[in-house]
C-alpha cells in the first residue's frame, strides 16, 4: 500500500513536542502550587491545603499521562494516537474520579478545596501554556526564544 494510499497508518518520527508542552505546564504548576496550597489552607485550613495538594499532583499527573500517551502511540501509528488520545481522555477522566472516590470520606479531605483545584489548575494551566505554545509547523510544541531564532 503506498504512502499517500493509508496516511493513518504513518508515524511521526522525531522529537515529541506534546512531551515539550506537557513538561513545561508540570513545571508552571510546580511554580504555582505553594501559591494555591496556601489560598486553599487560608480558606479551607489543613484540610484545604492536604486536598489542594492532591489535587494539584491528580492534575499534573494527568497532563503528563495525556503527553506520555500521545507521544508513545504517535511513532506507532497515526491512527492509533487518535484512538488513544479518544480512549485516553475517558480512562484519564476515569482515573481522576477514581482518584478523588478513593479520598471522599477521608478525614483530611475538603471536597470544595479539591473541586476548586482540580478545576482551576487544569484551566489556570492550559489557559497559561497558550501564551508559550507555537501553532507553527517550523516551530511544533513551544514558540522559539528570541535567542533561538537568532541563532538560526
Amino acid at each position: 500500500m503506498s504512502e499517500s494510499a493509508a496516511p493513518l497508518v504513518n508515524r511521526i518520527e522525531g522529537p515529541a513536542p506534546e512531551v515539550s508542552v506537557s513538561n513545561d505546564m508540570v513545571r508552571r504548576g510546580l511554580f504555582v502550587a505553594p501559591v494555591l496550597i496556601a489560598v486553599c489552607g487560608v480558606i479551607w485550613g489543613l484540610d484545604g491545603a492536604l486536598s489542594s495538594a492532591y489535587a494539584i499532583a491528580l492534575v499534573l499527573v494527568n497532563f503528563a499521562l495525556a503527553a506520555g500517551l500521545m507521544a508513545t502511540t504517535a511513532r506507532i501509528s497515526l491512527a492509533l494516537m487518535m484512538g488513544a488520545v479518544l480512549v485516553g481522555y475517558v480512562i484519564r477522566l476515569a482515573l481522576i474520579f477514581l482518584a478523588v472516590y478513593v479520598v471522599k470520606d477521608a478525614g483530611w479531605i475538603s471536597l470544595p478545596a479539591l473541586g476548586a483545584t482540580i478545576i482551576v489548575t487544569h484551566l489556570g494551566l492550559l489557559v497559561w501554556e497558550m501564551k508559550y505554545v507555537s501553532m507553527s509547523l517550523t516551530y511544533p510544541g513551544l514558540k522559539p526564544t528570541r535567542q533561538t531564532t537568532a541563532t538560526n
